[in-house]
């Protein structure tokens, strides 16, 4: 499984690419706002910070503008995958950008038949979003494997299942055992998948015995400066 960062958060980005764990990363125009950058300037930082796909997602609600967006936004670096609501402009869009080699994500999506014309469209992305369908009674995960199930059907579809609005860690093990291509999380709820109580014990215990030893397997302490 993929993990993305659902962030727009340079710095945090940054410091989590570091870890090897960070595949790609989602932003939205929530998230570009709440980071109070400008917009194509910090998506040219997050792709030159991140190797794999970075979604942009446009402002725009009619087709015309739109698309013309959504091509402006491909320009921006090679890893930018284009985000387009899933309306039915939102298809439109996609089923263009697609045919011109444009990767794009189709996101807001509630429904299974939602995501099989996103595939139809030729979406490389349909973002389901687990958590809002939770907050308002319904089970999130149980439209993954919807969309899971379908596309199973059709070989022909290339369409990878981004599980979104994630809230915690449990969701994430649950997008996994689905079979979701992709999770993607704020960077709080990717600290938490490593974070465990007994392994924090666990260490404390190791490190106090072994500080009992007097031992030391280096001889001298690795410089923690950084090379050029």
């Amino acid at each position: 499984m993929q993990f993305f960062l659902d962030t727009a958060d340079v710095h945090e980005i940054s410091a989590l690419v570091e870890t090897g764990l960070v595949d790609g990363v989602t932003t939205n125009p929530s998230l570009i706002a709440k980071s109070g950058r400008q917009f194509i300037e910090a998506i040219k930082e997050i792709c030159a910070l991140v190797p794999g796909p970075v979604s942009a997602e446009v402002a725009a609600t009619d087709f015309e503008t739109m698309l013309a967006e959504g091509e402006k936004l491909a320009g921006i670096a090679k890893n930018v995958v284009v985000k387009v609501p899933l309306t039915y402009d939102g298809l439109r869009v996609c089923k263009i950008l697609s045919g011109q080699g444009v990767p794009v994500n189709v996101t807001l999506c509630f429904s299974a038949n939602q995501a099989l014309l996103a595939a139809k469209a030729g979406a490389a992305y349909i973002s389901p979003f687990v958590g809002r369908l939770d907050d308002i009674g319904q089970d999130g995960m149980e439209l993954i494997h919807d969309i899971l199930d379908v596309y199973s059907n059709y070989p022909e579809f290339y369409t990878q299942v981004l599980a979104a609005s994630i809230r915690h860690p449990q969701h994430v093990l649950a997008a996994a055992k689905a079979g979701a291509h992709v999770a993607t999380m704020p960077a709080s709820t990717l600290k938490q998948l490593y974070h465990h109580p007994l392994t924090d014990k666990g260490l404390a215990a190791f490190v106090s015995d072994w500080a009992k030893t007097g031992q030391r397997i280096l001889d001298v302490a690795p410089s923690t400066k950084k090379t050029a």
